[in-house]
């Protein structure tokens, strides 16, 4: 049996792991999701590693998931917690030494994030249904978007990227990549780029949107417990 630790994105939180959960529980296996602190804008990639060990103290066997951003915090995760396995989902991928977006293709799809808002402290948020579905959830249930949608939350990513990434090699654990085929978010070119060149891994390719866990949670479930 494996604990899941799974660590969601910037605008999301626990929640958007409510319909995975029951199926890596079904196939047998433990799993922990938390809140990160992405509405502070003092938190760096430190204090989001901090809350995810804070929330898995004690867990063993660890399968650590980092979907999006959550792809930047699991690899500093796993310098500090013993892991079998790191899995970067749909990834934003480190960069050692610059940006992940540097040097690389596109990241997004054109106009994806053009929807947001942003505030004068920094914190951006979705301000329609149809901006957020375009981004995450063009290939899910319109019902399961608009609940998603409902419980985005602003990000703040002030003290995310005005300083060095706290890594200079990736931690002594496993690699998974798994990509999904029409992602707007982190687009499909972006992320062979970088899984391939950055993480040394031939990514696993699935169907669909920048969310597999809400559009198909079983699939995803069998994804990770075969790949890990």
């Amino acid at each position: 049996m494996s604990t899941f630790v799974l660590v969601h994105g910037a605008w999301h939180g626990a929640w958007c792991w409510e319909r995975l959960v029951p199926e890596l529980e079904a196939r047998g296996h433990a799993t922990i999701a938390m809140d990160m602190p992405i509405g502070d804008p003092r938190a760096t990639f430190d204090d989001y590693a901090t809350a995810v060990i804070d929330a898995s103290a004690g867990a063993e066997d660890v399968v650590l998931v980092g979907h999006s951003l959550g792809g930047m915090v699991v690899p500093i995760v796993a310098t500090r917690h013993q892991v079998k396995a790191v899995v970067w989902l749909c990834p934003v991928v480190p960069n050692f030494g610059g940006l992940p977006w540097d040097g690389l293709p596109e990241m997004a799809a054109p106009g994806t994030f053009d929807g947001l808002v942003s505030n004068d402290e920094g914190a951006s948020t979705w301000p329609s249904l149809e901006s957020a579905t375009n981004a995450f959830y063009h290939d899910c249930d319109p019902a399961d978007a608009a609940a998603a949608f409902a419980r985005l939350r602003p990000m703040n990513p002030k003290s995310l990227w005005d300083r060095a990434y706290p890594l200079s090699e990736w931690p002594d654990s496993k690699r998974v990549a798994i990509i999904t085929t029409d992602d707007r978010a982190v687009t499909r070119e972006w992320a062979l780029a970088a899984c391939r060149g950055r993480l040394k891994v031939e990514p696993i390719e699935l169907p669909g949107s920048h969310s597999p866990f809400l559009s198909r949670p079983a699939e995803l479930a069998e994804t990770l417990v075969a790949a890990t």
